[in-house]
């Protein structure tokens, strides 16, 4: 693989991350056009319903396209959707080459822009910094792929493992540094999910907050066109209608009552999703099922120790997001996750992909062992 496919992918794969918190429901996607090792074009899809990123690289580039190589990071869609497929915008152009990180798993496209451009005549090329490519679309390729959204569950705790003191009292654990990137985590989500009992607690809004993202003028103005749906998981319907969640404006709630009355979530701008599942818990899985369905790529869950602890009992998460304080809460302190378990046989291992300080604080990304991007 020539070393400048390489380099020339890594400055497409900088420009898709300026998508993260803009381009749901659609996958974050770079280009570039280069001829001689001169930069022609370049270009990243900003959001939904407008042109994607090659479109962008072709209009910079104009007539010097043909005969040039365009990188992208994600295979050129062939298809009619909300803007006309772009593999037939790069073949129109006259390029003579197209390399693509990975192929795209939306079943309308699944290598027919490849196919399309080598029947052009086109030379192709596919998986130059595909693990790259495919981290930074990981719920748009999950959800196409398996019809569920990427789960990335967030816990901020103490040195000995503790998420809040016996009374409940949580604010905070960590410092302002750590608050800040669990804004950003929130605004790249296409969903952020809380439970009962941490709405109540806490008073929790869920909300992104642009004062807090550390973003500059454009990421933040991005970030907030665009607020994450907010999820809460209230089986027995306890958390009132006038709690600050819901005064925060629309939400899902996702209740195990069957047959509720939904009236009043209706006035408040709210929908109430019934999902009974086992021992009047509302069924996760078939929850998942309906956010993916919404075109929810990336799910945050912010929960307490019990939700948090359901979601990793059943095998749901993908991803965690540990943020660890330099400070220990007491044994008598609540624990990270409520998963009972009896013997070293029925650890759960992880793989930790990251650790990193943030401020005073730090934070470790890991993910089950049985996950794959």
């Amino acid at each position: 693989m020539p070393a400048n496919d390489q380099a020339w992918m890594a400055h497409a794969l900088r420009l898709a991350r300026q998508g993260l918190y803009s381009t749901h429901p659609n996958p974050r996607v770079g280009c570039v056009i280069v001829r001689d090792g001169q930069l022609l074009g370049e270009g990243w899809h900003v959001r939904a319903g407008e042109p994607h990123a090659e479109v962008h690289a072709l209009r910079q580039a104009g007539e010097a396209a043909r005969g040039a190589t365009a990188y992208v990071t994600l295979e050129p869609c062939s298809h009619f959707g909300r803007t006309p497929p772009c593999a037939e915008a790069l073949a129109r152009a006259g390029v003579a080459r197209v390399v693509a990180a990975t192929l795209d798993p939306n079943p309308l496209v699944a290598g027919r822009g490849m196919q399309r451009l080598a029947d052009a005549g086109i030379e192709v090329r596919v998986g130059v910094l595909e693990e790259q490519a495919r981290a930074l679309n990981a719920g748009f390729i999950k959800r196409m792929e398996s019809g569920l959204p990427w789960v990335r569950v967030k816990l901020a705790m103490s040195l000995d493992g503790r998420t809040a003191m016996a009374s409940g009292e949580s604010q905070w654990i960590t410092g302002p540094q750590a608050r800040a990137e669990v804004q950003r985590l929130r605004a790249r989500s296409s969903a952020v999910l809380s439970g009962a009992d941490t709405v109540l607690a806490d008073g929790a809004r869920l909300t992104v907050r642009g004062a807090e993202l550390g973003l500059d003028a454009e990421q933040t103005a991005l970030a907030l066109e665009r607020p994450p749906l907010r999820v809460l998981v209230d089986g027995r319907l306890r958390v009132p209608l006038d709690a600050p969640f819901f005064q925060a404006g629309p939400t899902l709630v996702a209740t195990a009552q069957a047959g509720g009355n939904d009236e009043g979530y209706r006035a408040a701008g709210s929908e109430l999703l019934s999902l009974p599942g086992e021992d009047g818990h509302v069924d996760l899985p078939a929850l998942l099922r309906e956010l993916a369905a919404r075109s929810v790529n990336e799910l945050l869950v912010e929960a307490g120790p019990r939700l948090a602890g359901a979601f990793a009992a059943l095998g749901l998460v993908d991803e965690y997001r540990l943020f660890v304080a330099a400070k220990f809460l007491g044994s008598s302190a609540r624990p990270l996750l409520e998963l009972p378990l009896e013997r070293m046989s029925e650890a759960r291992e992880l793989r930790i992909e990251d650790i990193r300080r943030i401020g005073d604080d730090w934070q470790i990304i890991a993910r089950p062992m049985s996950v794959q991007v």
